[in-house]
């Protein structure tokens, strides 16, 4: 294995991919850590440890997980790269429905260019309304007094001057655009996926303060003591299970449903073509982690809405009255839904999940193109006639193994919540045991793995990979 490392920093190209790979994310990293100006750092960060594990404080946890960010703090990376994922999901949607866009993908890579100039168009966009939305709900949760005194309305006024908002939107903007800069040259000059590289690096960077926080001689203490007994073999069932998880993810992430397909033979002079079997990969795990970053986002929906009726409806609860038992009734709801230990939510978690794995495969994965296409190329399946026998065909084995899909994201969603209910360990420890964090993760490593393989092979090297 360490030869196999070795090889890969003698090959000066890929050594120079790597090298200037690693720079820009240390690039963003910096970045990560500079404080948008104008905003009391300190008074966010204080409320916020106020606030522990409340709704607000939930949301901003999750969205960071897949924006490279920390919404819990104002930076000027503070968005991320979120809005540029907004901006190529709902292109994408677009291009399912949208009789141009669709046209626009068929062109191959001219097409390919227009669909990214629109996407970057349409990031300017996202992000503009993305950081008026995040910086209202920040004034919102802290208050502007709080926030940025020197530039509220007036003393008393409780409200935030317009000309801070399209300063620190156009600050944020800026960031975002620079962040999407740097996965563009990533993707050109360096090695691997530039977006998904910046979106692992921010979810790794969170395990450090994780084990910070686990081996904390108090919280580990109150950790240990949560068992019936104490002792060092309980760390010991954590990594293992950790190993576990890891494992269980890279299985069903390289898994794949190979369907048998067949060339047909074509004689030209005197030599005889094609009849050569081949087999047509469909992944088990054909929406990725999309699934699951719908799930959890728009579960944290109703826990909001209720939370906030409940408010509204207080004032008027008095002992006896109707509204009494309104309130009752919205705050049953909000923990309901606000408490990622209920069964009510994760029930609904795994319903959702389900729900949006076969939504994505339905826009993601088209049968009936693919079947035109084989049959274009004079492919087929062994047993099925061509054209619409094949596509109904591959849309029954692909609604069978989604169900199996949708249950492995089900499961990995909802195995932090278990760890973090049953063995008392903090929610951001139990977050890397599962989840859209983990995923992303091991999807990414394995982009990049194959793309140092295929550097690797070009050279008569062995592959990572390889025995």
């Amino acid at each position: 294995m360490w030869e196999k490392f070795r090889a890969i920093f003698t090959i000066p190209e890929l050594r120079q991919k790597i090298f200037f790979t690693l720079i820009l994310l240390a690039v963003f990293r910096v970045g990560y850590q500079i404080p948008l100006p104008m905003v009391n750092q300190q008074h966010i960060k204080e409320n916020l440890a106020r606030q522990g594990e409340g709704d607000f404080f939930r949301f901003m946890q999750q969205v960071s997980v897949f924006s490279a960010a920390d919404l819990r703090r104002i930076t000027i990376f503070g968005l991320g790269i979120m809005p540029y994922i907004s901006a190529s999901i709902i292109l994408q949607l677009l291009g399912s429905v949208y009789k141009p866009l669709e046209d626009l993908r068929k062109e191959g890579e001219t097409g390919r260019k227009k669909i990214n100039e629109y996407t970057r168009y349409l990031t300017v966009l996202m992000c503009l309304i993305q950081g008026w939305g995040w910086l209202s709900t920040q004034v919102y949760a802290n208050g502007p007094e709080s926030i940025a005194p020197d530039f509220t309305s007036g003393p008393g006024s409780g409200a935030m001057h317009w000309s801070w908002f399209l300063t620190s939107m156009l600050i944020m903007t800026c960031g975002t655009l620079f962040v999407m800069w740097l996965g563009e040259q990533i993707d050109e000059f360096g090695i691997g996926n530039g977006i998904s590289l910046l979106i692992m690096a921010g979810i790794l960077a969170q395990m450090p303060q994780a084990l910070i926080d686990f081996f904390n001689p108090e919280t580990f203490k109150a950790t240990l003591t949560g068992f019936k007994d104490t002792g060092i073999e309980h760390v010991i069932v954590l990594a293992v299970l950790f190993v576990a998880v890891v494992a269980g993810v890279v299985f069903i992430t390289l898994g794949q449903r190979q369907i048998p397909t067949q060339s047909a033979k074509h004689v030209r002079g005197r030599r005889v073509y094609g009849g050569n079997r081949q087999y047509l990969p469909l992944r088990l795990n054909q929406a990725g982690v999309m699934p699951i970053i719908f799930a959890s986002s728009l579960l944290m929906l109703p826990a909001m809405l209720f939370g906030g009726l409940a408010r509204l409806v207080q004032t008027s609860a008095d002992s006896g009255n109707i509204w009494e038992k309104v309130y009752l009734a919205l705050s049953s709801l909000q923990t309901m839904f606000g408490s990622q230990t209920s069964f009510v939510y994760n029930l609904s978690y795994v319903g959702l999940i389900y729900f949006f794995s076969y939504f994505w495969m339905a826009i993601t994965f088209n049968p009936k193109e693919i079947a035109e296409n084989l049959k274009d190329f004079g492919t087929f399946i062994p047993g099925y006639r061509p054209g619409r026998r094949t596509a109904e065909y591959l849309d029954k084995v692909m609604v069978r193994i989604t169900y199996v899909g949708a249950a492995f994201l089900a499961l990995v969603a909802i195995v932090p919540t278990v760890i973090s209910g049953l063995l008392s360990i903090q929610p951001n420890v139990a977050s890397f045991y599962g989840g859209t964090g983990l995923l992303i993760a091991v999807s990414v490593a394995f982009d990049l793995i194959q793309k140092i393989d295929s550097h690797l092979v070009m050279r008569d090297y062995r592959g990572l990979l390889e025995q």
